[in-house]
């Protein structure tokens, strides 16, 4: 069907039927409440509540970026200063006595007064020693690494909550 098929009185009752539903739609009362300034008032105050509101949400969202990352940074700064601290006492057991001695004995052959040194050559050391077929010297290569905190207690949870046991 063509819109030259269709009549023009038959469109202008379409026509007024579609203006009557809008006027339906289109409570007069409702526009006649923004004249009072009460009402305006009401409205500008409410939008000016999601503009703030919206403003404070971002500020919290980006202070919370910020807190996150202050949290990591100082976390940063607390591992290098154990690792500094760390790197300090091995400094000064590199400098004792002890670790001189035991030095001494590693690397020199040393005794200390009143042991027998006995020095075994690497031949005769290894000859009663049994090789270690290649099957189970890949299986001794493989490391399983050590699951992080996290993951190890989540997967605790998994288990209490489903009752389920590590080895399944």
């Amino acid at each position: 069907m063509h819109l030259t098929d269709v009549s023009i009185p038959f469109l202008l009752q379409l026509w007024v039927l579609m203006l009557e539903k809008i006027k339906k739609i289109w409570k007069p009362e409702y526009i006649a409440q923004f004249k009072d300034v009460r009402v305006v008032g009401l409205v500008v105050f409410g939008v000016l509540v999601l503009l703030v509101t919206w403003s404070g949400l971002g500020a919290i969202q980006s202070n919370f970026i910020l807190q996150k990352q202050i949290a990591r940074l100082e976390q940063q700064n607390k591992v290098s200063e154990l690792e500094n601290s760390n790197l300090q006492l091995k400094n000064q057991y590199y400098n004792t006595d002890q670790y001189l001695e035991l030095q001494a004995r590693r690397q020199f052959g040393k005794a200390a007064p009143g042991e027998t040194l006995i020095l075994v050559p690497k031949s005769v050391a290894l000859d009663r020693t049994v090789e270690i077929p290649e099957e189970k010297k890949e299986q001794l290569t493989k490391i399983v690494p050590e699951k992080p905190a996290y993951q190890k207690n989540f997967e605790a949870w998994m288990e209490f909550f489903f009752h389920r046991s590590a080895e399944s």
